[in-house]
């Protein structure tokens, strides 16, 4: 894959990015961006006291370009697996989504694991949908 290629892939939304910033104070922009470290400091400290959190309004088109750029585009639309993270993690419905069957039916019995689970999958879920999709383009190949 050329650069070009990476650069127009969109795999991250602005518009979801601006959504998630409204409970950035939280992190959860910085975790769907790709950013656990910076999202679980927002998560302690409020968006770094709230400073942090309207510093990153302006910041949020730069963190979505350079998530394009990171991560592999693919069947799994990054934006869909993040709102089911979010909103129906403790349930495992984005690992069904995934096609994770085994690991979303123990999230569905165990509430996600326990909730750690769902703090694993915070800190990981762009990587592992990039990996699901750099195992595509091997298949394929």
């Amino acid at each position: 894959m050329t650069t070009s290629e990476v650069h127009s892939e969109n795999t991250h939304s602005k518009v979801v990015g601006y959504l998630l910033w409204l409970f950035g104070f939280l992190g959860a922009h910085r975790f769907y961006y790709g950013k656990p470290v910076t999202g679980t400091i927002w998560f302690l400290t409020l968006g770094l006291f709230f400073i942090g959190w309207i510093i990153d309004l302006f910041l949020i088109p730069s963190m979505d370009r350079e998530a394009d750029m990171r991560f592999r585009g693919g069947s799994i639309n990054y934006t869909g697996a993040w709102l089911l993270l979010t909103f129906l993690g403790v349930f495992g419905v984005h690992r069904f989504y995934m096609g994770k069957w085994v690991t979303g039916i123990i999230y569905l019995c165990t509430g996600g694991l326990f909730l750690v689970g769902i703090l694993y999958d915070f800190w990981t879920l762009n990587d592992q949908i990039s990996l699901k999709h750099s195992d595509e383009l091997r298949t394929v190949r």
